[in-house]
């Protein structure tokens, strides 16, 4: 019985120790993440400050946000575009109705059924939010590709290797530096609820918020 107990405690104290450790590789992905604009590297909290302007100002113009990713990425943008709906009264389409979705992949190529969709929605005024883990996924690059012809502001948050091309597009890119499809999935979440977090704390529909000064 003792050495059943024993055995119990052991288990769970190794349990413990393996949270704390992928916690502790959490904390890190997020402090050592990479940001990069056009022009410049900046840090993580200069990179979020940048994408509340962006979704300011998309919010002052009338804009749309199109947010889009692939399985578990995809996943992480239908939440953020709930958030983005309910508490920060900005719209935003994840592009993935089945009818329209699936007539794309079928006519054009799995790896075209975001863009496609894109260049005939995608507005100026409107802001793409571009997800993907390894940064390699096609159907994701070209859909950012796209937002660059028009003009349209782009963000990528992606993760893997620090050349994946994905990063390279964005106006602004979120880099995760482990290639680790659960850590950088869960970052990705992190950023974008602690964006929704701190408008709400804000409250982004007062009028004052949405002012050029602040876009």
């Amino acid at each position: 019985m003792q050495q059943k107990i024993g055995l119990n405690i052991y288990q769970k104290q190794k349990s413990k120790n393996m949270i704390f450790k992928r916690l502790e590789e959490f904390q890190s992905i997020i402090t050592n993440s990479i940001c990069t604009t056009q022009k410049d590297i900046v840090e993580i909290e200069e990179a979020l400050s940048i994408f509340k302007s962006y979704l300011l100002t998309t919010k002052k113009n009338n804009g749309l946000v199109y947010v889009i990713g692939n399985g578990g990425s995809a996943g992480i943008a239908s939440h953020f575009c709930n958030d983005l709906i309910k508490a920060l009264k900005i719209p935003a389409n994840t592009l993935v109705d089945s009818n329209v979705l699936t007539c794309l992949a079928n006519d054009f190529g799995y790896d075209s059924c975001y863009s496609e969709a894109l260049k005939v929605n995608l507005k100026k005024q409107d802001l793409l939010v571009a997800i993907s883990s390894s940064g390699n996924s096609m159907n994701i690059i070209k859909a950012v590709k796209v937002a660059n012809d028009k003009e349209a502001m782009a963000i990528t948050l992606s993760g893997f290797d620090a050349s994946n091309p994905l990063r390279q597009l964005g106006n602004l890119n979120i880099w995760l530096d482990r290639i680790d499809y659960g850590l950088v999935e869960m970052g990705h979440l992190f950023i974008l609820h602690s964006l929704v977090d701190f408008f709400e704390k804000i409250n982004i529909n007062k009028p004052c918020l949405v002012s050029s000064e602040n876009a």
